[in-house]
C-alpha cells in the first residue's frame, strides 16, 4: 500500500515532469547543446573533448569521425565500464556542472537541464541518494513478503491439503514479487538513464498499478471464487498489458502514461479509503495510516525543490518517506492474513 498513493505519485510526477521538452537551462546560450556558439560550454567540449581542465578520452575522434583509442569500453576503467557514458553524455553532465558553478557564483538558483535537476555522479551512478533509498524500499518490500509467507505457510494453520486458508495468499505473493521488480527497475532507471531502463521503469510501475488495482477490487468485495475472480481481471489485464505494449513498441508517450496512472490511482485509492471506512477489519487504522501517509508523502513530492549538495530532492525524500509507509503496509497485509484465517477457522469448527 506504501506504493498505492506514493509510488502512484512517482509515475504520474515524473510523467509530468518528463514530458516537458525544455528546461530553463537548455535554453542557456552558455549551455545550450544546440548552440554553435563560442560561448556555449557544449560547442567548446564537441570540439576540444574538453570542459575546463577535464578532458574525456573518448571525445577525441579521427578524421573519418572515430575514437582515436577505440569504444569507449577500450579505455574506461573497469569498474565504470557498466554505466557506457559516451562523449556526448559526458560533454552534456560536465558542462552542466560547469554551468551550474558559474551560475552559484553569481548568486543564482539552480535550473533543470533536459527536464531534470543537476545531480552529482558517484561511480557513474546519476541520483546515487535516489538509487540507495529504492534499494532500501526494495528490500523493505522483499522483508515484507517473506514476513507474509513464513507467516500464512509456517505459523497459521493450513488446510487438510497443505494450503493457507487465507484466499488472497498467491494475489499478494504476486503483488510482492511486482512490488519487489518495481523498485529493482527504480533503481536501475536512476543509477543510469536510457531508452531501455526508462521503459522497463515506466512498464513496472504500470505493471504493479494494474496488479493493485485489480487486488484492491477482489478484496474489498470479498471476490473468492475463481471463476469471479477471472471475469473481473481479464479486462484489466486486457488493458494493462495494451498500455505496456504500446508505451515500448509504439510511443512512449508521458501525457498518456500519466492518465492512465492517474486514472488507476484514483480508482483503487477510492476502493481502499471506502472499504477501510466501511468494514470492521481490526487493523484498518493501519489502512488509513497509510493513506495518510501517502498523501504527505505526495505533498513532499510536488515541492520538486533542487537537489541539496547536488544529491537529495524532493524525490529522494519521497523514496525515505516510502520506506516506514512499506513496513506499515506489510504488517496489515499479516494482520489481514491472520483476521480472515480465525474466520475460516471457526466457520470449519
Amino acid at each position: 500500500m506504501a506504493l498505492f498513493p506514493s509510488f502512484v505519485v512517482l509515475v504520474v510526477l515524473c510523467s509530468f515532469l518528463l514530458s516537458v521538452d525544455a528546461s530553463d537551462g537548455d535554453t542557456d546560450l552558455i549551455y545550450n547543446t544546440d548552440s554553435s556558439d563560442r560561448r556555449s560550454v557544449w560547442s567548446r567540449c564537441e570540439k576540444s573533448g574538453c570542459v575546463g581542465d577535464r578532458c574525456f578520452q573518448h571525445c577525441k575522434f579521427s578524421s573519418d569521425g572515430k575514437p582515436i583509442d577505440g569504444p569507449w569500453y577500450m579505455h574506461e576503467p573497469l569498474y565504470l565500464e557498466w554505466k557506457q557514458w559516451d562523449c556526448r553524455t559526458d560533454c552534456r553532465y560536465h558542462c552542466m556542472l560547469a554551468r551550474e558553478e558559474e551560475r552559484t557564483k553569481l548568486g543564482e538558483t539552480p535550473v533543470k537541464y533536459h527536464g531534470k535537476w543537476p545531480f552529482r555522479r558517484i561511480y557513474g551512478i546519476q541520483e546515487p541518494v535516489a538509487v540507495a533509498l529504492s534499494a532500501l524500499n526494495l528490500a523493505m518490500q522483499f522483508h515484507g513478503w517473506v514476513s507474509f509467507f513464513i507467516l500464512v505457510y509456517y505459523k497459521l494453520p493450513l488446510r487438510p491439503d497443505k494450503k493457507a486458508y487465507y484466499e488472497y495468499t498467491g494475489l499478494w505473493h504476486i503483488y510482492g514479487i511486482l512490488s519487489m521488480n518495481a523498485w529493482l527497475w527504480s533503481a536501475v532507471f536512476h543509477s543510469r538513464a536510457v531508452d531501455l531502463t526508462e521503459k522497463l521503469n515506466y512498464s513496472s510501475a504500470v505493471a504493479l498499478l494494474g496488479f493493485s488495482l485489480i487486488l484492491a477490487i477482489l478484496r474489498a468485495f470479498n471476490v473468492r471464487d475463481e471463476a469471479t475472480r477471472v471475469m473481473v481481471s481479464a479486462p484489466l489485464v486486457a488493458f494493462v498489458t495494451t498500455h505496456i505494449m504500446y508505451l515500448n513498441f509504439y510511443e512512449l508517450n508521458y501525457g498518456l502514461n500519466m492518465k492512465v496512472s492517474m486514472l488507476m490511482a484514483v480508482v483503487q485509492l477510492l476502493i481502499w479509503a471506502i472499504w477501510a471506512g466501511v468494514s470492521s477489519h481490526p487493523a484498518r487504522w493501519k489502512l488509513w495510516t497509510v493513506v495518510v501517509g501517502g498523501v504527505v508523502a505526495m505533498i513532499l513530492e510536488t515541492y520538486d525543490f533542487p537537489p541539496y549538495m547536488g544529491y537529495v530532492d524532493a524525490h529522494a525524500v519521497w523514496n525515505a518517506a516510502n520506506i516506514p509507509l512499506t513496513f506499515l503496509w506489510w504488517s496489515y497485509i499479516r494482520d489481514d492474513a491472520e483476521f480472515r484465517t480465525s474466520a475460516l477457522l471457526k466457520k470449519v469448527k
